[in-house]
């Protein structure tokens, strides 16, 4: 892992700003933003100190080299925090409202969306209908706002997802959008751009039953299920359209 991947690292760990950071390294802004960017590369007593304040901040007993294994320490250290964070944002209606809307902006974006992020929030919390913008833009946004509150709703009652949630998902997205919400395709279907090879439909419904046994286990590792569970569903890829959208709802409700 580079010093500029460190850096960063500490950064989110500790939560300090630029200056605060470089005031604790004994350096000058200047220095430290040359570092972040990779521009220049610390000596090595610099990078002596880098690390013990990464240790310091991790409160690892060492530095790991894998940067994606790095920022997975954060994620289990920062939940920790929370018993239950489901209800911890359920009962913060501005953090409740700032995940929906950064999720269905992105989410809507990822397949194509041309509404803006200002769009999208006054489409959400103010039922405006935006001129010259698609109507069924407007539609799948309103649609992932009814999803997201499912989900969550889902998740805070301790429900097992079986086949129903994830087609309760799908019709609930493509509502008013396809004529086949919340049904399984039944033809095949290819992923625009990959080599990813998709299942036979006639073997989707069995498919999806095997994913759903392997969603329900118990897991050790989160990030590590959760990123299964997505490549899985997309290789499957159950529905016509959509499979996308569900699968980023479906792995919160995994996870």
């Amino acid at each position: 892992m580079d010093a500029k991947d460190i850096l960063k690292l500490i950064k989110q760990l500790s939560n300090l700003n630029q200056e605060e950071l470089a005031r604790e390294l004994g350096v000058s802004f200047v220095t430290l933003n040359s570092w972040i960017n990779g521009r220049s590369i610390p000596h090595k007593k610099n990078q002596f100190k880098i690390d013990e304040l990464y240790l310091k901040y991790s409160e690892t007993k060492a530095i790991s080299k894998d940067v994606l294994g790095a920022k997975k320490e954060i994620v289990f250290k920062k939940s920790k925090k929370y018993k239950n964070i489901i209800s911890f944002i359920l009962s913060r209606v501005d953090i409740f409202n700032q995940f929906l809307l950064s999720l269905t902006y992105n989410t809507n974006k990822i397949e194509g969306s041309t509404l803006t992020l200002s769009e999208t929030s006054a489409i959400l919390f103010e039922n405006v209908f935006i001129k010259n913008r698609s109507l069924i833009e407007q539609i799948e946004a309103k649609n992932y706002q009814t999803a997201f509150v499912f989900v969550f709703d889902f998740i805070n009652e301790k429900n097992s997802i079986d086949k129903g949630f994830i087609l309760r998902l799908h019709a609930i997205l493509m509502n008013s959008v396809r004529d086949d919400a919340g049904l399984f395709r039944n033809h095949a279907v290819r992923i625009i751009e990959s080599n990813v090879v998709t299942a036979n439909y006639l073997k989707v419904p069995a498919l999806i039953d095997e994913l759903v046994k392997d969603i329900n286990k118990e897991k050790r590792d989160v990030i590590a299920h959760v990123s299964e569970i997505h490549t899985r569903f997309e290789q499957i890829h159950p529905f016509s359209d959509g499979n996308g959208r569900v699968c980023r709802l479906l792995i919160q409700a995994a996870s």
